[in-house]
């Protein structure tokens, strides 16, 4: 009899709990009933839709062409860009898009590190960016960054890579490295990429149940350093701007944007970053890292490792500010100058 009853009790379990594991299905963008499409978009070749948004000078007449992805819960329309003025200054031409299934970008249920690559390259295609483009990540998108170089080197002219997220799972890294970098973060983002990297089907019920914490930044509680926070806090007379770009970003679902980043970010990947090599063995172009000191982020040790391991990366670090450097505008000016141009200028903060 207990046998029979512990039975009927687990199934009853599992039927309560399966609903709550599966994530609702998107609201794709110019489906019925869902949100409208309100800018330029790409058809890419498996039929899913690409936003982008264009910013400087006019690609016909722009000296530097740019592909931009952008960071973890952010879209097309990240601060992160350089100011006009400075585009024109450069002669730059910069096109950012939303990642698969955020914004108004189709999602990509089988979305990997190869293939958001591959629609930056398609996106360059479709716009005519030439046979050669710069392409710049930051944070989350910094990722993407590393798909280019593994994917498709011989179609880039320059890299930029800011405070780019680490997978604390990547091989090369010494397990006692890793290790310290993971427990540098806080228990509860322990938690969710465990979760991410064991037990993807788990992301979604994880970072929307209410028993434990989910990882901090889906739940607007980062881990923030002094600097960041003073970025922040700059910022926050743009705060109702913020809310509103944090909600065009999501406006498809959590789970194929910010939870979909998580699993891929975090999983297994295809290959290790630091057996890449260089894609300008010739010296016809630059691959540049910058990290912030005070980043708590992304801790600092562990891109110094990166660094070290691929030599051929003119790695940037940057002191007293933290994860949001490229948000900080004076950093942000000698970012894209250097990264362009090689002019080498002193970081005055305003």
């Amino acid at each position: 009899m207990l046998g029979k009853v512990l039975v009927v009790l687990l199934v009853a379990g599992l039927a309560w709990a399966f609903p709550t594991l599966q994530p609702p299905p998107p609201k794709v963008c110019g489906s019925p009933g869902g949100p409208l499409v309100t800018g330029p978009r790409i058809k890419l070749r498996d039929g899913r839709h690409l936003a982008y948004e264009e910013h400087g000078v006019p690609k016909e007449t722009a000296k530097y062409k740019v592909i931009y992805a952008h960071s973890f819960g952010s879209c097309r329309y990240d601060a992160a860009v350089a100011p006009l003025e400075t585009l024109e200054e450069l002669g730059a031409y910069v096109v950012s898009f939303d990642r698969p299934g955020y914004g108004e970008s189709d999602p990509d249920p089988e979305r990997t590190i190869q293939t958001t690559a591959l629609d930056m390259e398609e996106l360059a295609d479709q716009l005519g960016l030439g046979p050669k483009f710069y392409v710049m990540g930051f944070s989350m998108g910094g990722q993407s960054v590393w798909g280019c170089l593994k994917y498709i080197p011989n179609r880039l002219a320059g890299v930029a890579l800011v405070a780019p997220v680490v997978n604390y799972w990547w091989p090369g890294f010494p397990a006692n490295l890793s290790t310290e970098g993971y427990n540098l973060q806080l228990p509860q983002d322990q938690w969710a990429l465990r979760v991410a990297h064991y037990a993807p089907w788990l992301v979604y019920w994880w970072n929307t149940q209410k028993w434990f914490p989910c990882n901090s930044v889906i739940a607007e509680k980062p881990k923030m350093s002094p600097p960041d926070l003073q970025v922040a806090s700059r910022s926050a007379e743009h705060a109702s701007k913020i809310r509103k770009l944090k909600e065009y970003a999501v406006k498809q679902g959590v789970y194929e944007s910010l939870h979909r980043d998580m699993m891929v970010g975090f999983g297994k990947w295809d290959f290790d970053p630091m057996d890449l090599k260089s894609p300008f063995p010739n010296g016809e172009g630059s691959v540049h890292m910058w990290h912030g000191v005070e980043d708590w982020v992304v801790p600092v040790i562990l891109q110094r490792y990166v660094a070290q391991r691929l030599p051929w990366i003119q790695y940037h670090e940057v002191p007293n500010v933290g994860h949001l450097l490229i948000h900080d505008r004076a950093v942000k000016e000698v970012i894209w100058k250097t990264f362009l141009a090689g002019e080498k200028e002193q970081i005055v903060h305003s």
